[in-house]
């Protein structure tokens, strides 16, 4: 990452039109192109496009924009995401009020137009807590050359980059460089294809970065750079790394930062990088031999990027715990009694890798796939003193599993599962529309309260009044059933300002058995892990005590 000087302003663009989702970082801006209709990311599947990542000012949006904030440490907004259906809205919205003066409404210029506006419009507002414009700003189109949908952006860019000058405008086309037969060969062909594709269509990289399983050796650079017309030393070479978090440091000893500086004649306002910090967390990391066995109990397990950031969350909280992470990924499905019958292996594996693990971990979803089984998890959690964290669909969970197995109501359940039954423990909420899906639930950054002072959530947060985290729900626990639960034991020890939302659970008499209304793991960060992850592995290594002091009984003991 390099540093440029806030009295200077500079763009750069970053078209990722390879397919690959890594890209290089400037300081403190940073957007994201998907040229997909639809507006945001909230009602696509996790089985098709992976984690829906939430923004503090509610805004749904790609999971690439979480490993933005993740490796930046900034905070972006709905407005740093474009999409296709968010530029046609927008286009048609100004051709209905008559904007464009009973012109003819076109792709080019209107829809380009607005592409670039948008761009120009975002980039001049700061998301790294500094008052000033950024000097460096970072586009990233999704998305593959040739991709008909991708086009309007291309032309945009296109555009964009002969108004800009070239010392405004450095494209890096990310690209793969495969390894095909028994002879191990890296084969440039599949990028020069997409460079001539690009440049036919009026954009000529300023840099490739490639990616390998291996390093390019020097013949195939020499190849690259003479047929996409690209230097040698612009030729960035993206291998495989022990951890994501080498990546940075790839790109610095490749001098990716000088090459770049000197496209954007910036090399007077420029410092060198800054990385040390980060190379040592890199080091630190390869160089942990303990690891901790985690059961994450999901709908999506068949594809883990559904749960990218819960991923990301139990990294960070693990690495500051000196562990590695070891997730055991168990379907909840698997874990139903029905499966013992119709897939009994399935069944006594799913079984097997839940005991044979340290904790437990339920994270969001919807719909009533896999429920019976995230349910017995977390009876199995709670009468076995298992660690055990549950993230909004997980707590509302371990709201049903205690009215069923303690309170010995047989009916109880979520309106999202049965809106008949007469046991409503988790209800609808009812402000947010029950006939639209998107961008209608409880979204974005929202403040909860601690009603007890002396919960264990509240020492992992280090004792604050509130903590504000980001939520993503239809769904809450119904508040008519609060008093009956914290009789059985199970303590709601967070709400929100009204003091009627539930908003985080505790259970008595348990080392560590926590539900959180809310999303954790959209904040944290690799120096800053979140303290219900941070929690769950101190809990498996029976280390909780010695970190919050608590004595054993009593809500939230610890042990």
């Amino acid at each position: 990452m390099f540093r440029s000087g806030c009295s200077r302003r500079r763009r750069a663009r970053d078209s990722g039109l390879g397919g690959s989702s890594l890209r290089l970082a400037p300081r403190n801006w940073r957007q994201c192109a998907d040229p997909y209709l639809n507006t945001d990311a909230g009602t696509m599947s996790p089985f098709e496009h992976g984690e829906v990542f939430v923004l503090d000012d509610g805004g749904e949006v790609d999971l690439d924009l979480g490993n933005y904030e993740r490796f930046l440490d900034v905070t972006l907004t709905r407005e740093n995401n474009i999409t296709t259906g968010k530029i046609y809205q927008s286009v048609i919205e100004k051709e209905r009020k008559g904007d464009y003066l009973g012109k003819t409404v076109q792709v080019v210029p209107h829809v380009t137009d607005e592409i670039k506006h948008w761009i120009q419009s975002v980039s001049s507002v700061p998301v790294d807590g500094q008052t000033c414009p950024a000097d460096v700003c970072v586009i990233e189109l999704g998305g593959t050359v040739g991709d008909i949908e991708s086009m309007p952006f291309i032309e945009a860019l296109r555009q964009l980059s002969f108004s800009l000058g070239k010392d405004n405008f450095c494209l890096i086309h990310v690209s793969l460089v495969p390894v095909l037969g028994v002879v191990g060969e890296q084969k440039t062909k599949p990028t020069q294809h997409s460079v001539r594709e690009l440049r036919a269509l009026g954009l000529t990289p300023d840099l490739l970065a490639c990616r390998s399983a291996q390093p390019l050796i020097g013949s195939v650079k020499e190849k690259l750079s003479q047929f996409c017309h690209v230097p040698v030393e612009n030729i960035l070479n993206i291998h495989d790394v022990p951890n994501i978090w080498h990546v940075p440091l790839i790109l610095r000893n490749q001098k990716a930062h000088e090459a770049i500086i000197k496209q954007l004649n910036l090399a007077r306002s420029a410092g060198p990088p800054e990385l040390l910090d980060w190379t040592q967390m890199a080091e630190s990391y390869d160089n942990l031999s303990n690891s901790v066995k985690i059961a994450l109990v999901g709908k999506y397990t068949n594809l883990t990027d559904s749960y990218l950031s819960v991923v990301k969350a139990l990294l960070h909280a693990s690495v500051a715990c000196s562990l590695k992470p070891s997730i055991q990924w168990v379907a909840a499905s698997d874990l139903e009694d029905a499966t013992a019958a119709t897939a009994p292996d399935a069944h006594s594996k799913a079984w097997e890798t839940l005991k044979g693990s340290s904790c437990i971990l339920i994270p969001g979803g919807f719909g009533d796939r896999g429920i019976s089984g995230m349910i017995l998890a977390a009876k199995y959690a709670r009468e076995n003193k298992v660690p055990y964290l549950g993230i909004c669909l997980g707590m509302q969970i371990s709201v049903i599993e205690m009215s069923r197995h303690v309170l010995g109501l047989g009916d109880a359940d979520s309106e999202e599962f049965n809106t008949d039954t007469p046991d409503r423990v988790v209800m609808y909420m009812p402000e947010v529309s029950k006939t639209h899906m998107g961008n209608t639930m409880r979204l974005g950054c929202r403040r909860t309260f601690f009603r007890k002072e002396d919960c264990l959530t509240s020492k992992l947060y280090g004792s604050p009044p509130h903590v504000d985290e980001r939520h993503r729900h239809r769904y809450e626990v119904n508040p008519a059933f609060v008093p009956e639960l914290e009789n059985a034991g199970l303590q709601f020890v967070g709400c929100d300002e009204s003091g009627n939302r539930m908003e985080i659970v505790e259970l008595q008499d348990h080392p560590f058995y926590i539900g959180v209304q809310f999303h954790p793991e959209f904040k944290s960060r690799p120096r800053r892990p979140s303290p219900p992850f941070t929690g769950l592995m101190l809990a498996a290594t029976e280390r909780m005590r010695t970190h919050t002091n608590i004595p054993n009984g009593g809500a939230g003991a610890s042990e």
